[in-house]
């Protein structure tokens, strides 16, 4: 019988997929449409110090094989996290969950993270530097390996439990920047957020979205996050979690076999709402098809 747990910082998760922050929201949406006890986990709606409307629309942007989105981390701040979404999510939600955290400043990543800390139903905090659409903040962290790292140090300095720092695609080199993270403190790496992208109407000859640029994302840029992933889980020791494109139980043995120990599902959640339910079940015929019998066996199998 096929084998799909693996262990993420000392928590064993039944399977290794884990819907995307930004793709599943809080959570207790889609589990209107199925039991989402049957994940391994998943990242709640990135969370800010403050409320945040987020960026003007248009703001989302279908093109070939992926979409653009600049939503802006639209989120009603970090105390109605506490108050009002997690107690829904606690009703249908009966595992740890990860934390998706973000910020304007040091300060703001700091205080958002040792707020959430005393949370006992999240188990992990996934700290973004490397959101591409907002201004004074999010990538602006994650270009530089300094900058990370004195993030990753404030956030360790306040959290009991165990850090993700969630790096950009949008670096000329990404190991540098795990690798401060790593020595900074970082339980673990998260790659990788999307790449900048944009769109232009042809008839109006301005850019679809409001915003001018956003993140790209879709299964278009699966062979770039699986190579930095590979890079990435190849010069540090601590787990990372790969994501960027993946679409289907193939897919996700791809990640793992590149180094992943967990694997995230995006902008497949928003074309297909059951895209990560399809994923888990179609997992044990993928791997009886590859002869695996435990996923944690394959972890960073490619060499």
């Amino acid at each position: 019988m096929a084998n799909l747990k693996v262990e993420l910082c000392g928590i064993t998760l039944d399977n290794p997929i884990i819907p995307a922050s930004g793709t599943f929201g809080f959570g207790y949406e889609f589990a209107e449409l199925y039991d989402i006890n049957m994940l391994g986990t998943f990242s709640f709606k990135g969370t800010t110090k403050d409320p945040r409307f987020g960026n003007p629309t248009p703001r989302i942007a279908e093109c070939t094989a992926g979409m653009i989105n600049a939503v802006g981390l639209q989120n009603p701040g970090v105390e109605k996290v506490i108050s009002e979404e997690l107690p829904k999510l606690a009703t249908c939600f009966h595992k740890k969950v990860m934390a998706n955290v973000s910020g304007f400043s040091v300060e703001d990543y700091a205080y958002t993270c040792q707020m959430l800390d005393s949370c006992e139903q999240i188990g992990w905090f996934e700290v973004n530097v490397s959101c591409p659409n907002v201004h004074g903040g999010g990538m602006s962290f994650g270009t530089s390996p300094e900058a990370a790292a004195e993030v990753t140090r404030a956030v360790k300095a306040v959290t009991t439990k165990p850090v993700f720092i969630k790096l950009s695609p949008n670096v000329t080199d990404i190991v540098s920047i795990a690798k401060a993270c790593e020595e900074a403190g970082a339980d673990g790496i998260s790659l990788i957020n999307t790449l900048l992208g944009m769109r232009i109407d042809l008839r109006t000859r301005k850019p679809v979205i409001a915003n001018t640029m956003g993140g790209f994302s879709g299964s278009a840029i699966f062979p770039v996050a699986l190579r930095m992933v590979y890079q990435v889980a190849h010069a540090v020791k601590i787990p990372v979690i790969g994501m960027g494109g993946v679409s289907s139980a193939e897919d996700v043995i791809e990640m793992m076999l590149a180094g992943a120990t967990a694997v995230q599902v995006g902008a497949a959640n928003l074309v297909n709402p059951y895209a990560c339910r399809d994923i888990i079940n179609d997992l044990p015929s993928v791997m009886a098809k590859y002869n695996i019998n435990r996923l944690s066996e394959i972890i960073g199998g490619c060499k």
